[in-house]
């Protein structure tokens, strides 16, 4: 236990989120997508209002973006883009099962006036693999997003870029491997990473909370903080714990269904953030 527990303060969010009205899984893209396992749309379309209710209710707000038939991953909003300081960086997704997104992101940003709207350049999976630390980016590569983009993340938003190399495919985007706390704190799954991206974070936030593999591997680390509460898997049992260690207040939140697409509350969950 921390030797004095910090005040936590929670501060009201923009979300933005897509109702998995389309979802199911008949391709693989990551370990966790088997075609030959049966899902259940109505059952994730519970979760998902569930998880949407309990944003509203802890006095977010949530905006929604059409869900497009054919496209079953677009409930993984967060994938779509990465949003700072009014701009939008739209994703270019690596599989061409998923690229028809990107125009239903772009047009959504442009629709509402954003002060930039712009589409990666290069490989780029949005907030999957760049996660906003304070006035710091923390990028992943290795998977999915393209290392040659993060030096484009870093142009656009005017903020460092630290680039972070994953090397266990079950945790194919940054935040499956890491989530944000807060603006000087992160909590993740020192395994998921290479050695030299490992150093780093430890340089960078020697006080991070560090998961076990039961945690990690149950998506405790694709979870949604607001400064002081945190949305995570019901499963992730150590996790929570450790959390209320450090100041912060766990919710749990069943997403299992969703899981079967490779992704938890973060993934269906893209964080707009205002200039």
């Amino acid at each position: 236990m921390p030797p004095q527990t910090p005040e936590r303060t929670a501060t009201p969010r923009r979300y933005l989120m897509c109702r998995p009205t389309h979802f199911t899984v008949d391709y693989a893209i990551n370990p966790w997508m088997d075609p030959a396992q049966p899902t259940d749309t109505a059952l994730a379309l519970r979760q998902w209002e569930r998880l949407h209710r309990t944003y509203r209710r802890l006095g977010h707000t949530v905006e929604l973006i059409d869900p497009v038939p054919g496209l079953p991953d677009m409930v993984y909003a967060a994938n779509g883009a990465t949003v700072l300081d009014g701009r939008a960086l739209v994703a270019t997704f690596r599989y061409p099962e998923r690229a028809a997104e990107s125009d239903a992101y772009q047009a959504w940003f442009r629709e509402r006036g954003y002060r930039e709207v712009r589409r990666a350049g290069h490989v780029n999976e949005g907030e999957g693999d760049h996660l906003v630390v304070g006035r710091r980016v923390l990028a992943g590569t290795g998977f999915r997003t393209s290392r040659a983009a993060h030096a484009e993340a870093g142009e656009l938003f005017g903020v460092p870029v630290v680039s972070l190399t994953l090397v266990d495919p079950r945790f194919y985007h940054l935040d499956t491997a890491l989530a944000v706390l807060a603006d000087d704190h992160v909590m993740y799954y020192p395994e998921a990473f290479d050695a030299d991206s490992r150093a780093l974070l430890r340089r960078l936030y020697p006080d991070a909370i560090l998961a076990d593999r039961a945690d990690a591997e149950v998506f405790g680390l694709n979870a949604v903080s607001d400064g002081r509460r945190v949305l995570l898997p019901e499963t992730a049992k150590n996790l929570a714990g450790r959390l209320v260690e450090h100041g912060y207040q766990p919710i749990p939140v069943d997403v299992s269904e969703l899981l079967k697409g490779g992704g938890g509350a973060k993934c269906c969950t893209l964080e707009l953030r205002p200039s």
